[in-house]
């Protein structure tokens, strides 16, 4: 799962968490005009879900930081599909590419 990693915090509660700057993607996201920060990856992750998976939006939360991107909560299940979801776009700039175009072209506006 590198460069993420899903951690139980506490029994029973969970955190995704992803470091901003970590991914083979960085240089593209900035070639794309945006910064490749936890702000950026949650926007990622919420465009995501709303296009594959919105049933997904209600069973976690977000947390991001400039240098760190997180999700939590107590659904392992709902993290591990998030995390299927952001995996292939930490290291693929095809699929970044296409999913920062595809955002854009819906006037999403990403947080970074």
């Amino acid at each position: 799962m590198e460069p993420m990693k899903l951690v139980e915090t506490t029994p029973g509660k969970f955190s995704l968490l992803l470091n901003a700057g970590d991914t083979r993607v960085d240089e593209l996201v900035e070639g794309l005009g945006h910064e490749p920060n936890g702000y950026f990856w949650e926007g990622v992750a919420r465009f995501l879900v709303k296009a594959s998976d919105p049933g997904l939006e209600a069973r976690f939360s977000y947390d991001p930081e400039g240098g760190m991107f997180c999700a939590y909560g107590t659904d392992r299940a709902a993290l591990e599909t998030l995390a299927a979801l952001l995996l292939p776009l930490t290291s693929d700039g095809d699929r970044m590419r296409e999913l920062v175009a595809a955002a854009e072209a819906e006037g999403f506006e990403f947080d970074d």
